[in-house]
């Protein structure tokens, strides 16, 4: 990742944080309706887990700048997510769900650039999960 595509990632997820419990939503509702088949994989009740999704990413997109501090904690998430039955399969239907809730979120401000930042981002962060 660029210096630039780091700094379109945060700068863009500063927007998305007062947002944060409606961009939980989004992403949820997105996720579920593209991949049906996690849902079993949550909780019925996703309050918790809307919080720290947000709350992963807040971390992640802050700690981006010194990717390298965050890493074992990533590859920590992405054992942790192998033990609940997830497969290299499911981080595509997350990642496209990611995006689409950013485009929804940030209207006008999803540009190109931000976009590739974004997809720059979780292809990083999830192949460092799957090969955990």
């Amino acid at each position: 990742m660029t210096p630039q595509q780091i700094d379109l990632v945060q700068s863009s997820f500063k927007k998305v944080v007062p947002i944060a419990g409606t961009a939980a939503d989004l992403f949820y509702d997105r996720l579920f309706e593209i991949a049906p088949e996690v849902r079993s994989m949550f909780p019925q009740d996703l309050s918790e887990q809307k919080k720290k999704l947000m709350a992963m990413l807040g971390t992640a997109v802050g700690s981006l700048h010194k990717l390298d501090t965050i890493l074992p904690a990533v590859k920590d998430l992405g054992a942790r997510h192998k033990g609940y039955g997830v497969t290299a399969a499911h981080y595509a239907p997350v990642g496209a769900a990611l995006l689409w809730t950013l485009e929804k979120g940030l209207g006008p401000d999803f540009t190109p650039e931000v976009k590739a930042a974004w997809t720059e981002t979780y292809t990083a962060l999830s192949g460092v999960m799957t090969s955990a």
